[in-house]
């Protein structure tokens, strides 16, 4: 980065003041988990402050996996790993706090100087396998090491997001039964669903050093699903990387686990070709004008002193205890429709009866008595909403996103172009909805979300929020929207086709609410 403009950001209006105690000074940015911030130790030390997105605060089984990783990462002492040095996993919302490190990511350097030399790769390897050495130590594998989890510091690589990471793509990805990680770095094993082992971070480990050689991803780019074809089942192109580093690399990409080179060989090897007048004067040379150092903000002088975690875990215990017993209560007591959140839910808004056949029968809310009318298949190829439901409630079926058509609050809902709220892309990493207003969270869980549980888990949420990745959603999963008129709306995914991105679709139920309701 060039400059504390590029690097520390002003906090915003919703952004909180502080965290557990540590007075917030600027904004880092935000990534799958949630938000980072800068803040200070008592003594002066700059951390980075991680605080947990709302749906995943939400989730009991995310917490209770967070603490368990936030234990075992408290654990990992490595001079290539960026030290977890507080956390509080049942703060509301749960937080963690790492030592900062002053320096590009892998990505940003390359974006900003092309490939890295071939001295410079083997310091790279050599300070990455140090760190999961550390880090597999205490029985934690990173699962998603990459080129934007690799921090170049002034004295060597940082390895960061390890172990915690995990918490969060279990809760949103296990239950849909899709793999864990990013796909240009996966390993095969990962990529298939299949066991995962240190030696999964080995082969992450010889995907990141390429990417280092190339400045692009070894596997080339393009979707998701055609690089990880590439990486279960094709052998890749060596013969791009300089000569020096093939060996090596190929050992970690051996395709069979058991195959692929130990951490400690790979240190070996570095420091054989490395040779023993290498110093530091090497690594400096890789940053070279990659990266000046950005001045960070000065500490407000009333900056308050940390807490211990022990300290703070009774009260944030009772909120934590608080906050869950509401959104049960919300869950359980408001969703009036339970299970597959598809044919149920459409017909507690719109009051059909669940056994209705192709002539769907349909109730009008009750009003002056009025009974069941047959509704007659629709002709038209603008979709109708099925009936108003409670509080104002309308349902639409057959809703169609796809790379030319999108939805939208208002009429017509269904649009043939691009112009909606809500709209359905494909990238190279994976389908995500996207809107330039409209905010998205998707609910976990077997219960159809109310309104109620819908603006609840939407509280807080900002433009961060307006891009959802797709990769955690199944058919029958659910999405809250909010719309800047206070609208909200809830998609249910129908049918869900992902598989080609050129040709990707997806068949949705929404139900929305007006901001009365």
């Amino acid at each position: 980065m060039d400059g504390a403009s590029e690097v520390f950001r002003p906090l915003e209006a919703d952004d909180p003041a502080e965290v557990g105690g540590y007075r917030l000074t600027a904004r880092l940015g935000a990534g799958g988990m949630g938000r980072v911030y800068l803040s200070y130790t008592p003594g002066g030390r700059l951390v980075a402050i991680k605080v947990v997105r709302p749906e995943l605060a939400h989730d009991p089984d995310f917490r209770r996996r967070f603490r368990r990783e936030v234990e075992a990462a408290r654990r990992v002492r490595g001079a290539y790993t960026a030290e977890l040095i507080d956390a509080d996993s049942d703060g509301v919302p749960p937080w963690l706090a790492t030592l900062y490190v002053p320096g590009p990511s892998l990505t940003e350097a390359v974006a900003r100087g092309g490939p890295l030399s071939v001295p410079a790769v083997l310091w790279l390897m050599a300070g990455v396998a140090e760190a999961l050495q550390a880090i597999h130590a205490e029985g934690i594998v990173h699962r998603d090491l990459k080129p934007s989890n690799v921090l170049l510091a002034d004295d060597g690589p940082r390895v960061i997001d390890f172990g915690i990471s995990l918490a969060a793509d279990l809760t949103s990805y296990t239950a849909t039964g899709a793999a864990v990680g990013t796909p240009h770095f996966m390993a095969p094993e990962q990529a298939t669903a299949g066991e995962v082992t240190p030696a999964t971070d080995v082969f992450a480990l010889g995907q990141t050093a390429a990417f280092a050689a190339l400045g692009e991803p070894l596997y080339g780019s393009g979707s998701a699903p055609g690089v990880l074809y590439r990486i279960v089942h094709e052998e890749p192109d060596l013969s791009r990387l300089p000569e020096p580093l093939r060996p090596l690399i190929a050992r970690c990409l051996a395709a069979d686990p058991r195959e692929r080179a130990t951490l400690a060989e790979v240190l070996r090897w570095c420091r054989q070709q490395l040779g023993p007048d290498a110093g530091p004067a090497v690594w400096r040379e890789v940053l070279g004008q990659r990266h000046t150092p950005a001045t960070p903000p000065t500490p407000d002088p009333t900056l308050r002193l940390p807490r211990p975690a022990r300290l703070r875990r009774r009260r944030t215990a009772l909120i934590t205890a608080a906050a869950v017993t509401a959104a049960a209560l919300l869950t359980t007591g408001l969703a009036w429709v339970t299970s597959d959140a598809g044919d149920g839910f459409r017909d507690w808004v719109a009051g059909a009866s669940p056994t209705a056949g192709p002539e769907e029968s349909v109730r009008t809310p009750a009003s002056g008595g009025e009974g069941d009318r047959t509704r007659p298949p629709r002709t038209s190829s603008q979709p109708s909403p099925i009936a108003s439901g409670p509080s104002g409630a309308v349902a639409y079926t057959s809703l169609w996103l796809d790379a030319k058509k999108s939805l939208s609050f208002a009429e017509p809902v269904q649009r043939q172009d691009r112009e909606g709220d809500i709209r359905f892309d494909c990238a190279e990493v994976g389908c995500s909805l996207d809107s330039d207003s409209s905010v998205f969270v998707q609910v976990f869980g077997e219960n159809a979300a109310s309104p109620e549980v819908c603006r609840f888990m939407l509280s807080g949420t900002d433009s961060d929020y307006r891009h959802w990745p797709l990769a955690a959603a199944a058919n029958g999963s659910q999405i809250c929207v909010r719309h800047p008129s206070g609208e909200i709306a809830l998609l249910v995914i129908r049918t869900k086709s992902t598989a080609l991105p050129e040709s990707a679709f997806m068949q949705v139920e929404m139900t929305v609410w007006p901001k009365a309701a």
